[in-house]
């Protein structure tokens, strides 16, 4: 195999569906009426939590080693849709619908569908656990970012970044 599709790890097993769910998520992230957020919001957003995101994967993945994607000896584009569009994606789609009155029901439903993205990569075997566990810690770790982190993230853009002046 020619080294650089080597280095995209194509074979991976069951690498089409974090390529397919980033993708999907991110042109429908790009393409949904803006209605919460403008585009400042969202190149702000996407870019500061594809960047925790990938420090969660050095820190979780690499260091800790407490999970694999794929090959755990090459960061992938199934990897690389996992960590870059995924949760950037996620997020914009959250703050975009998210108010006062629907908070805690998208809090729970995005839960929802970051936990099932999460289940479907182990299933089809190019997320592999160690050492994590992914009821207690995944699922805790996704009510509290977008019950608590989130929300302070788009305060912050809003009171600091745009309407400050």
């Amino acid at each position: 195999m020619h080294p650089i599709t080597q280095n995209l790890d194509l074979s991976a097993r069951g690498i089409w569906f974090p390529i397919s769910v980033g993708l999907l998520l991110f042109f429908f992230s790009l393409f949904m009426p803006k209605r919460r957020i403008n585009w400042v919001e969202f190149y702000i957003t996407f870019g500061v939590v594809g960047y925790v995101a990938w420090m969660s994967d050095t820190v979780v993945g690499r260091m800790l080693d407490l999970v694999d994607l794929g090959d755990p000896k090459i960061t992938g584009l199934g990897e690389f849709a996992s960590y870059t569009f995924t949760p950037s994606s996620l997020s914009v789609i959250y703050l975009n619908y998210a108010k006062k009155t629907n908070k805690w029901i998208l809090v729970f439903l995005f839960t929802l569908l970051s936990t099932l993205i999460e289940w479907v990569m182990i299933q089809v075997g190019y997320l592999k656990m160690k050492n994590w566990s992914f009821f207690i810690f995944s699922i805790i770790a996704y009510l509290i970012v977008f019950s608590l982190i989130l929300p302070v993230h788009v305060k912050v853009i809003r009171n600091n970044l745009l309407y400050n002046k």
